[in-house]
């Protein structure tokens, strides 16, 4: 019997899948962050350990016997990134053939039918990868520091903007305000913005459902803040599509993370932005876990993979509150 490991280490959470030749689960293993410019390297050993470990002994087998591994991997961004991951995950007993990718790339091969296309991944933060149907691979920085937009956090900062502008009478009054003086437990709009300047209050991006909450109302400028997420994680798409010269070409824009469920009008902004460079594309929701991605790159290292593995592989994901 052969083998195939799927591997997503994320900024909260991690996850290790295992399957057989037929694309049959055989085991699952669930940690908390593994991102190393986070959790140091120590802490991105202890995580893959604990879920290898794990994974291994639910399908009572050795880490020797795995046959491929597909990983994706938070804090993978650049080539400088591979050796020093390859060298950590030989250290931990997996041997080639091993195809490292960011953890953001596992939502496109999990969720485009084609195994290409673009994926726009957005949780707290956000990014984007692209693949052509040669292989070629597209891309983000995945950093805000370079002006890409927008995660929860992102969408944050716009709504406490927009209160200071409305305070400052720079634009339009907005039902934010009182829902983050709410949350904050702030007295008025004044101590809000006052207790964020001296560290009173801490709002972080786990406020963005008072967004979504307040879009739901009907609020104006949080209707704006929507849109004005989803035309943002549009352009990240547009500019992969570009780099991969796929603007004639027909195919899926999957929408992955937890930032998605906040509102249907961010898939119809992210849709409408990206179909005005590509008619062809169509977006779609990830509607399994990322890891499964994982091992589906496996059984491409490894030169198996086939549609039928694919479609056995997604249907014996039932166990999904593990992930």
């Amino acid at each position: 019997m052969a083998y195939y490991l799927g591997v997503d280490t994320g900024a909260t959470k991690s996850h290790a899948l295992l399957a057989d030749e037929n694309g049959r689960i055989l085991g699952v293993g669930v940690g908390g962050p593994g991102n190393w410019e986070s959790v140091g390297w120590d802490g991105t050993r202890h995580v893959l350990s604990s879920i290898l470990n794990q994974v291994t002994a639910s399908a009572g087998i050795e880490i020797a016997h795995i046959n491929a591994s597909g990983l994706g991997l938070a804090g993978y961004d650049w080539p400088e990134d591979h050796a020093p991951h390859l060298a950590l995950l030989h250290d931990l007993g997996l041997q080639d053939p091993l195809l490292l990718v960011n953890d953001a790339f596992l939502g496109l091969v999990a969720g485009a039918q084609a195994g290409w296309g673009v994926v726009v991944s957005a949780g707290t933060s956000c990014n984007c990868y692209g693949r052509d149907a040669a292989g070629n691979v597209g891309r983000m920085t995945g950093s805000s520091f370079f002006g890409e937009y927008a995660g929860a956090l992102e969408l944050v900062q716009y709504a406490l903007q927009a209160i200071a502008r409305a305070w400052s009478q720079r634009g339009p009054q907005t039902a934010l305000a009182a829902a983050f003086v709410d949350a904050a437990g702030a007295r008025d709009v004044d101590d809000l913005l006052a207790g964020l300047m001296r560290d009173r209050f801490h709002v972080d991006a786990a406020f963005a459902y008072l967004v979504f909450e307040t879009a739901a109302t009907g609020d104006a400028v949080a209707l704006q803040a929507i849109e004005w997420a989803g035309r943002q994680l549009g352009e990240l798409a547009n500019g992969v599509i570009r780099q991969l010269e796929m603007q004639e070409a027909e195919f899926e824009v999957v929408l992955s993370g937890s930032f998605f469920n906040g509102s249907p009008r961010l898939e119809q902004w992210v849709e409408e932005t990206v179909q005005s460079l590509a008619h062809g594309a169509r977006a779609v929701r990830l509607d399994m876990p990322p890891v499964a991605g994982g091992v589906l790159l496996a059984m491409e290292a490894a030169g198996v993979l086939r549609p039928t593995l694919r479609r056995n592989l997604l249907q014996t994901i039932t166990d999904m509150d593990r992930f």
